[in-house]
């Protein structure tokens, strides 16, 4: 039986491995949804958090050894995980350890993501791992760590590199990957301007996930060899992968369905409208990423919410909504909502009508009241009488709109200055 295949196997290698999860990103292309909070705290699909979903993967795959490395407006993102992700089990050797940018090595904070895991070194030596699976912690998707390991073991690389195929126009924004027959990289450019295509393919490029397993030893080795180096901005994508990828075995590994029969979802939510898109992908009537998937749960922390409520039913004052998901503590009064994705706690008032819209925590929305195809950030208060997404010119005097003409409302906006935790 493949290696692969043998669940027993599997669970071996995911017991010996470390996750280290990047999670100090600026985010900068979302706009002001990121400025009270790091990108992987961004609230997403009604109720988690962008970072849920890693974490998640890694519970579900059997590793349960997890450090996540913060750094830029960190509050909100630790809060979260002290909130939601303390019930592994420290006495089993199970965590969710949080490392801080601290200055520890020299007198900067996380110059590169190959600077963050060197300066935290020696806690990784503590574990004593037997592979190091680094991950991102901004990017939407399901996916079983374990047979990746297996590939990498069998095929006895040094490095593995998750990967996928994006469409030519979309792939300048990835690191672009170069394969052999046998899955060997043979070269790698970090965000090219112009993207090479893979072989035999005019329209698609193999790029990679940002997600990486190290043998221990190799990393150590690449990590004090890159801090080393006079010149180096200190980036796996830029610095790290070119110069291993000729002396060393780096494989890539294809992310596909389970079957192995067509590509698996994964999404980089990392502008306005990839972040409305995905939302806005889960409310179709099958959509492509399953959040109701019993067999592989998406974990997060959210406090105890009464159900949903719709109130009022009379002509021209129906708490209505169609095609759409309702979180708890939201109360619909009188109001319709369409096609929009309603995160917990929102309170739509009479006369009002939403369409496409991704509406985060604690949003009030007032009476007589027309938004369409809009972001409202947690805790915005919108007057009644607002009206949002039909005149996009006069939208840009307040708001932010993206380049596909979604307008992200944020309190700060609104003139509401929130202080607290977002």
């Amino acid at each position: 039986m493949p290696l692969k295949n043998s669940p027993r196997f599997v669970s071996r290698l995911t017991r010996t491995t470390l996750a280290l999860i990047l999670a100090g990103g600026r985010g900068d292309r979302l706009r002001d949804l990121t400025r009270w909070r790091a990108k992987p705290a961004v609230p997403f699909g009604g109720k988690f958090r962008i970072i849920d979903f890693t974490l998640s993967n890694c519970v579900n795959s059997g590793i349960r050894r997890i450090g996540v490395l913060t750094q830029y407006k960190a509050h909100s993102l630790i809060r979260h995980l002290q909130g939601g992700w303390g019930f592994l089990h420290k006495e089993l050797g199970e965590f969710v350890e949080i490392l801080p940018a601290s200055q520890r090595v020299h007198e900067a904070w996380y110059r590169g993501t190959a600077d963050a895991l060197y300066q935290n070194i020696d806690i990784l030596r503590t574990y004593q791992p037997t592979y190091v699976l680094v991950l991102a912690g901004d990017h939407v998707y399901k996916m079983d760590y374990g047979p990746m390991l297996a590939f990498h073991f069998e095929h006895k690389a040094d490095l593995t590199i998750g990967c996928i195929e994006v469409p030519l126009s979309e792939a300048s924004g990835f690191g672009i990957m170069s394969v052999d027959d046998h899955l060997r990289v043979v070269r790698f450019q970090e965000k090219p301007d112009n993207p090479e295509p893979m072989p035999g393919c005019t329209d698609a490029a193999l790029v990679s996930m940002g997600i990486y397993i190290f043998n221990t030893d190799f990393l150590y080795e690449q990590l004090i060899k890159d801090a080393d180096t006079e010149g180096s901005s200190h980036d796996f994508g830029k610095d790290v992968i070119p110069s291993v990828i000729h002396r060393y075995a780096v494989h890539a590994y294809p992310f596909r369905q389970a079957d192995g029969s067509s590509e698996a979802y994964w999404r980089d939510v990392g502008t306005v409208d990839a972040y409305y898109a995905a939302n806005m992908e889960l409310i179709a009537m099958t959509p492509k990423l399953n959040l109701y998937d019993q067999q592989w749960p998406i974990w997060t922390y959210q406090e105890q919410l009464p159900p949903a409520k719709f109130v009022f039913n009379e002509a021209g004052r129906r708490g209505t909504a169609l095609e759409s998901m309702v979180s708890g503590g939201c109360i619909i009064s009188g109001a319709q909502v369409c096609r929009s994705l309603l995160f917990s706690n929102v309170r739509i008032d009479s006369y009002t009508t939403v369409e496409e819209c991704v509406i985060l925590p604690d949003v009030e929305i007032g009476s007589h009241c027309r938004i369409r195809r809009a972001i409202l950030d947690k805790s915005c208060g919108i007057p009644a009488g607002t009206v949002i997404g039909e005149d996009l010119d006069e939208d840009g005097k307040r708001f932010q709109v993206s380049p596909r003409g979604v307008v992200l409302v944020t309190p700060d906006m609104l003139g509401q200055e929130i202080h607290h935790v977002r």
